[in-house]
């Protein structure tokens, strides 16, 4: 079966010689770039950005994604100016890496409102994304997400029909964590799905290895291969890794299954590596 397994390898360790023996040690194509020897990915100089590429490339390993947190801002506080300045340097950064793909989010919601009542600013700011992207000649990505505007299918699909140029990474788990039956989400939105994270959930919002949860991952995902998608990166979330906390909202933040218990980080990454090839 020819498809492309990726990974967040931050999540076995900080260095990016941790990061490349655990891809390497699970048959990894690359990895899906978020933080390098701690720190993000897409704030690293050229310089260093230049030899991650070499140190990779020496590996046989690519960067397949921009992991970036683009979008994680909160829609009504927040500089977005600043904001688009990082995203046209995440950019800079992923052509130098090497990689067409940026993945991104849709603004965190402030709590205890509806929104709707912000639905034509976020079309707006990722209508920018989007655009820029496109003149770029990368993907803009977005990923569903718990408390930000596309958590629902519903927003996800009025979202990508509102910016044709926007494509969609589908996270199962989210979707779980966010009380979406994950079928009918695919069924609405597969066909601007550019790539999916392996990751699954309980009902209860526990993160798990693929298949063990409720996110329909094995079905999903055969559907997926059978209409011709290829690439997935693993997002293990199976054990607490630094930098987690940074990645998620204040009170939206993610549950690890208490029946799934490794001892180290490398052990967890592989578990998650191990579970999705099972499914295949």
């Amino acid at each position: 079966m020819n498809i492309h397994i990726h990974a967040f390898a931050d999540e076995a360790g900080e260095s990016l010689k941790t990061q490349i023996a655990a891809m390497k040690r699970c048959g990894l194509l690359g990895l899906e770039a978020r933080s390098i020897d701690g720190k993000n990915a897409c704030d690293l100089p050229q310089k260093t950005l230049r030899e991650v590429r070499r140190t990779l490339d020496d590996a046989g390993l690519v960067t397949f994604a921009m992991g970036s947190p683009i979008g994680k801002i909160d829609i009504e506080k927040d500089d977005f100016a600043a904001h688009l300045e990082r995203y046209k340097r995440t950019i800079e950064a992923a052509h130098i890496l090497g990689t067409d793909k940026i993945r991104l989010f849709s603004f965190f919601m402030p709590k205890g409102k509806d929104p709707a009542l912000y639905e034509s600013t976020v079309i707006d700011r990722m209508g920018q994304f989007a655009e820029i992207a496109r003149s770029e000649g990368v993907f803009a990505c977005h990923e569903n997400e718990k408390g930000i505007f596309g958590d629902t299918a519903a927003r996800c699909a009025r979202l990508l029909a509102a910016v044709p140029a926007l494509c969609a990474v589908f996270d199962p788990a989210n979707f779980v964590q966010c009380g979406q039956d994950t079928w009918e989400a695919w069924e609405l939105l597969h066909a601007r799905v550019r790539y999916m994270h392996i990751k699954d959930a309980l009902k209860d919002g526990s993160v798990v290895p693929a298949g063990k949860g409720d996110g329909n991952v094995q079905k999903i995902v055969s559907a997926y291969i059978a209409a011709g998608g290829r690439d997935f990166t693993v997002e293990p979330h199976l054990r607490v890794f630094k930098g987690l906390a940074d990645l998620e909202q204040k009170g939206n933040e993610s549950r690890i299954g208490e029946n799934f218990v490794y001892a180290t980080n490398d052990e967890a990454f592989d578990a998650a590596c191990a579970a999705f090839r099972t499914i295949l």
